[in-house]
């Protein structure tokens, strides 16, 4: 909603208009708009309630040299055509809006000589913060030369040192879920179809793998390098059909797992009375699979609210935090 100036010509609507509306100061509602805890919910919903009838947006510029910040929280990311880079920076996107700071994402084409720009861009733009979402360890590296400039946060299941913050889904604790739980089915030939090497989270997969069959003291299974797709996990599954089946066979992710059913199914292995097959993430459909796909939900949306948090604590000047997210094994009829 616009307002109409003396001379007759209108204007945005202003934090007096607000106030005016609301029956409270200029003050208050500065108050509200910078997330002070020093305002009662009801005068908070009163203001709020006033934005909305007024259509009422903050002056950013004129924020920013009131609080010193931007308002913006880089974010650097790579590996976006898969579902967990996509899905953290979504949820990362998603809690900076809810803390009132707008997202400035830079993309990498995995190429690591566009780190410098993108940095440089943020830094250009006087982001308050940097979250990088780290496939890969060399990123984490960028993060680490990252971190003396300004608050840095690594969104990866990586150590970060001194300085860098860091936020991630135990990814190897979730594999021994998956595995132990395999185990606890009388299963001791558990397959492995990893993701592709040089990735972070599917290196501490095939760890956690390894782990818990050691754990059982059960032999390493069969161990194939996959590359996340479908298309990987039905050729791997007709090679190792030829070979002949596992007990059970834990993917590294739903969609190779999607890949894998179908070659069995297609050679006429049933699923779970031949052999059972346990996926990771818990993608969109994976309970309508045929069979429903037993997998390892990792909780996206809150990597990206707790990745925040932390980032702009430190923001705050607060000390660096690292957080750690567990996975959750989500047991349906792919395991017998």
């Amino acid at each position: 909603m616009t307002t109409t100036t003396g001379g007759g010509r209108s204007r945005p609507a202003g934090m007096g208009d607000v106030a005016a509306l609301a029956g409270v100061s200029h003050q208050t509602v500065s108050r509200v708009l910078n997330g002070s805890p020093h305002v009662r919910e009801a005068t908070r919903d009163r203001v709020r309630a006033a934005m909305a009838t007024l259509d009422y947006r903050p002056n950013l510029a004129a924020r920013a040299l009131v609080t010193r910040r931007s308002g913006l929280l880089g974010v650097l990311a790579t590996g976006l055509p898969h579902l967990g880079p996509s899905a953290v920076l979504a949820g990362i996107e998603t809690a900076a809006r809810a803390a009132g700071f707008t997202a400035l994402v830079g993309v990498l084409d995995d190429d690591a000589s566009q780190v410098d720009p993108i940095l440089t861009s943020f830094a250009a733009h006087r982001v308050d913060g940097i979250a990088v979402i780290a496939p890969y360890p060399w990123l984490v590296d960028a993060a680490r030369a990252a971190g003396g400039t300004g608050p840095v946060l690594v969104v990866a299941d990586a150590a970060t040192g001194a300085g860098v913050g860091s936020v991630g889904v135990d990814q190897a604790e979730g594999a021994r879920a998956a595995v132990t739980h395999l185990v606890g089915r009388g299963l001791t030939d558990i397959a492995h179809l990893s993701g592709p090497p040089g990735w972070i989270d599917a290196e501490r997969r095939v760890a956690g793998w390894a782990d818990a069959l050691g754990a059982a003291g059960l032999p390493r299974g069969r161990l194939a390098e996959g590359d996340w797709s479908a298309e990987c996990g039905h050729a791997v599954g007709r090679a190792w059909i030829a070979d002949g089946v596992p007990q059970a066979i834990f993917c590294a992710n739903d969609v190779m797992a999607l890949g894998l059913l179908a070659a069995l199914r297609e050679a006429g292995v049933r699923v779970p009375e031949d052999v059972s097959v346990v996926g990771f993430d818990d993608m969109v459909g994976a309970a309508h699979l045929a069979p429903a796909l037993t997998t390892v939900r990792q909780p996206f949306a809150v990597v990206g609210s707790r990745a925040v948090a932390a980032l702009l604590a430190a923001v705050d000047g607060g000390p660096a935090e690292h957080h750690t997210v567990t996975a959750e094994l989500v047991v349906r009829a792919s395991t017998r």
